[in-house]
């Protein structure tokens, strides 16, 4: 980053004239009001007409560079000073933070505004000192990604890293994560990880930490809380429950879906009830669950060769085409209803499996179950080797084809492993619960 990053023509003329850069501490003013707050970098999309300033409550405006005069502040470094290392309590459950990306652990450093990873026990502590008196944590960067950026790969690296802290001892491992994705990472953990002895708990934030509003530090509190006293060994979510900060809950890692672009409660458990939420600094199971304990056995391998492709009116008829010609090995379709594709596709359909690729029929529907024997569409489409998914979501029906294909090619050994509950994804019937809304 250069000291004038994402400023360009008038607004770039204006910043070098009165000597600042980005990161220094300014006063402007107009003929009509004037601010005092730093100056922050801007995209290189945004328009040259504008500067930005980070005010000191920790909000950013936007200023108009007409008729603007600036005067450069004097100012004392004002960068949290290094923390301190914590004075370990004995007894404390050790819980290893494995951080993937997203804001939920980072440090925002208030001179600049960047946000950088800081994982170190000591920052993490300096941040949320109550993780003190919870646990004896300790860290790992595995990488900093936008969750939209994370492949099946950083899965596996993901499962391999949480391998190696349990069998260091850790009481429980909290993984940090971009909110985007984190539905699919949790899938592909719960089936990656067999019969877990701890819990493993995926943890991410709506709203930046830097913002008044965030729920960074709660949901980081809640998730070594988890960890470190849940009697369950799964791989769960932790997110808000409700927009305000009276209650946490834990969703399944094979059952959750974010819902929401920017709600803190964003998450919801689908056809299944949450693992457990917490209130107060009590967990509080709501329903079965694997019980902690057991010799954890590692299957981290996916099979990329898998695509997930929507039903829509008017789908083209050569759309497998391609997928074909590529060598694909699984395809997952998100159907209508029950769990229909319109006919026109059924050769194409017919075509795949007999080309030796698995294809898998979940539904758009976010409640409820394929049921595919009702109706004579679904019954063609089985007698195609078209493979039900029950009531799994799309995105865990994707993560669970790529598992089952990364262990075995054999058409009906995929059905069969497809077919067979691995990590709570799929149930005999689903569970009514009052749909969400946002």
């Amino acid at each position: 980053m250069t000291s004038t990053y994402g400023y360009r023509g008038r607004a770039l003329d204006l910043i070098t004239k009165y000597g600042i850069k980005v990161g220094d501490r300014i006063m402007v003013r107009n003929e009509r009001s004037s601010f005092v707050g730093v100056l922050m970098p801007r995209s290189e999309l945004d328009d040259d007409a504008h500067i930005v300033l980070k005010l000191d409550d920790g909000y950013n405006l936007g200023i108009s560079i007409d008729s603007l005069q600036i005067e450069k502040i004097p100012q004392e470094e004002v960068s949290p000073p290094p923390p301190k290392a914590p004075t370990s309590r004995p007894g404390l459950p050790r819980v290893s933070i494995i951080s993937t990306g997203g804001t939920i652990a980072s440090r925002v450093d208030y001179r600049t505004g960047a946000v950088s990873p800081a994982l170190s026990a000591e920052d993490l502590y300096q941040s949320v000192p109550e993780l003190g008196e919870l646990a004896e944590i300790r860290t790992e960067i595995l990488f900093s990604l936008l969750s939209e950026n994370i492949v099946p790969e950083n899965w596996t690296a993901m499962a391999k890293s949480i391998e190696r802290h349990i069998k260091n001892g850790a009481h429980g491992v909290v993984v940090t994560h971009g909110t985007d994705t984190m539905g699919y990472t949790a899938a592909a953990l719960s089936f990656a990880l067999r019969n877990l002895p701890v819990p493993v708990i995926l943890v991410g934030s709506q709203r930046s930490s830097d913002r008044p509003s965030s729920d960074a530090y709660l949901n980081l509190k809640g998730a070594v809380l988890a960890t470190a006293k849940a009697p369950f060994a799964e791989v769960g979510v932790l997110m808000h429950s409700t927009s305000s900060d009276d209650e946490l809950v834990i969703h399944r890692g094979t059952r959750v879906r974010k819902m929401h672009t920017s709600r803190r409660d964003a998450f919801v458990s689908i056809n299944s009830s949450p693992l457990a939420r917490v209130v107060d600094g009590r967990i509080e199971t709501l329903g079965k669950y694997k019980e902690r304990g057991g010799d954890l056995e590692l299957k981290a391998g996916f099979d990329e060769d898998v695509v997930l492709i929507k039903s829509f009116p008017g789908i083209p008829t050569d759309i497998f085409d391609p997928i074909i010609h590529r060598g694909f090995h699984g395809i997952v379709l998100e159907g209508t209803g029950l769990g229909h594709v319109p006919e026109r596709i059924f050769p194409a359909i017919k075509r795949a499996v007999q080309s030796g690729i698995a294809v898998v029929m979940t539904s758009q529907c976010i409640y409820g179950r394929v049921n595919m024997n009702v109706y004579s569409t679904g019954r063609e489409l089985l007698s195609l080797g078209v493979i039900p998914g029950g009531d799994m979501l799309p995105e865990t029906a994707l993560v669970k084809l790529m598992w089952v294909l990364a262990q075995t090619r054999d058409l009906e050994e995929v059905r069969r492993l497809f077919l067979t509950n691995i990590a709570g994804e799929l149930s005999d019937r689903s569970e009514y619960e009052e749909v969400w809304h946002p």
